[in-house]
């Protein structure tokens, strides 16, 4: 599993001159934590490049009002490209996690762009194939994996020495005075990561305080054995 994927950000890959010509064909909008920059189901084919702050893909599930969050994206990240090429409903949504400012561009400007620039439609084209891989992968994870698994998995994802996320502070030190990783999310937004209901993260949050491999606060999962965590997402039992 995994949220915040491995692959070079959109406007990373491209080069100087690139950039500047994409960057030109739309404009910069600022977004207030909480924002919907893109909705699901609904009908526009516009696209946005992150500039400034990160901020969650979900989708709606068969309970209601739970979602799936399924990535999280962050600065140079391209978004909305899927519904920009095949005009059809947004099939998620990106909400902004705090203050975001990103780069519109229309979804003709974009598709006259790309017809242009093979280069910079071959990068599209392996991001959209990249996702559609991890999307995959969530799902089998989804199938066969346990609640705890799947939640020391993201655990370990989120805290890991080279993540770059919104999620876990830099140069933490934990509640006993040694350094370490925390991950400040709440539990039904753990919940929210893995495809389970916030009653079945408690019932593994506590398991996993009873090994001493997390303690836990408000908002916060403080990680004190991230090896044994690494254990218990591959399978292995305590």
């Amino acid at each position: 599993m995994g949220l915040l994927g491995n692959e070079t950000a959109f406007a990373q890959a491209l080069t100087a001159q690139e950039r500047e010509s994409v960057m030109a064909l739309g404009n910069r909008r600022r977004y207030p934590a909480d924002t919907h920059l893109l909705t699901e189901g609904e009908r526009s084919s516009h696209v946005v490049i992150m500039l400034r702050g990160w901020v969650t893909v979900s989708v709606a599930t068969d309970r209601g009002a739970t979602r799936l969050i399924l990535g999280l994206r962050g600065p140079g990240e391209l978004l909305g490209e899927m519904a920009a090429l095949d005009l059809h409903p947004r099939s998620a949504t990106v909400r902004a996690l705090g203050a975001t400012e990103a780069q519109v561009i229309s979804g003709d400007a974009f598709r006259r762009f790309l017809a242009l620039h093979p280069r910079v439609s071959g990068l599209v084209m392996r991001q959209l194939t990249f996702r559609l891989r991890s999307a995959d992968q969530e799902r089998s994870a989804l199938a066969s994996l346990t609640v705890l698994q799947r939640l020391a998995g993201r655990l370990t994802e989120l805290s890991g020495p080279r993540t770059a996320g919104p999620y876990t502070p830099p140069g933490t030190t934990l509640s006993n005075g040694s350094p370490g990783a925390v991950v400040q999310l709440a539990q039904d937004e753990l919940a929210a990561t893995i495809g389970a209901t916030r009653e079945a993260v408690a019932k593994a949050l506590r398991l996993l305080r009873t090994q001493n491999v997390v303690r836990t606060g408000n908002r916060m999962v403080e990680i004190l054995d991230p090896a044994l965590l690494a254990l218990l997402a591959e399978g292995h039992q305590e």
